[in-house]
């Protein structure tokens, strides 16, 4: 089975031109042609944090599903972040998971019965000091561990300019995997968004986008990844 993952820190839709415009993300994400896609920054900071990119308009001009992890209030996501699901694919669990640093900051993660498959895919936006980064992935390896095993692929901004990316705090069954330079969109620099992958799981290839009008509509381009599901992960 194979999945096109994809990850976008959409900037709450305002563009290198200082104009909010959802319409734009929404073109990008139709031209990632992504299975499940992992947003960061999709609501305004500010209490109650209302949704920079319309639940309206992704339902109507693109073919994902939203899931539920703001079921209360008008944010898009929680803590800014959400996955998008093709329409289609099946669902079966959601969960948000808290974690430590100076700023508040939070992960998410859906699981999917894809064909008699499961998968997870959890979304990160990471904080900007090292040593939170590390204690955030820590974070992540303890709570999904109390989960049931299956190929898990971890996706989002790592905000992290080094090449190592704070993997080794996921534990040996993770590879990190870095798609390219993806921020600032202009002209890129720092490859920020990156992509980890459980065993159970093969990246068989990744790319940034930089097509129309990724290189205006956002501070970051959207990053991708085809993923080939090759098997199940024992049980510790």
């Amino acid at each position: 089975m194979k999945l096109r993952l994809a990850s976008y820190n959409v900037h709450k839709c305002l563009g290198l031109d200082r104009r909010r415009q959802p319409r734009r993300i929404v073109n990008v994400l139709n031209a990632l042609r992504a299975d499940i896609v992992a947003l960061q920054e999709v609501d305004h900071r500010l209490a109650p944090r209302p949704a920079a990119l319309p639940h309206g308009l992704l339902e109507k001009e693109t073919d994902f599903g939203l899931l539920p992890f703001a079921p209360d209030g008008p944010s898009l996501g929680w803590h800014g972040q959400t996955i998008l699901v093709r329409n289609g694919l099946d669902v079966t669990q959601i969960r948000r998971i808290i974690l430590p640093g100076l700023e508040p900051r939070g992960a998410i993660l859906a699981e999917l019965d894809i064909d008699g498959i499961r998968v997870r895919v959890v979304g990160v936006h990471l904080g900007l000091i090292r040593r939170f980064r590390r204690m955030q992935l820590a974070a992540i390896r303890a709570a999904l561990s109390r989960r049931g095993a299956m190929p898990t692929a971890i996706l989002g901004d790592f905000n992290d300019w080094s090449a190592a990316g704070g993997a080794e705090m996921l534990g040996q069954g993770y590879r990190l995997h870095t798609p390219g330079r993806s921020f600032p969109s202009p002209q890129p620099i720092g490859a920020l968004d990156r992509v980890a992958v459980s065993e159970g799981m093969h990246l068989r290839d990744a790319g940034v986008f930089d097509g129309p009008p990724a290189r205006i509509a956002s501070d970051h381009l959207p990053i991708w990844a085809d993923i080939e599901i090759t098997g199940s992960v024992p049980d510790d």
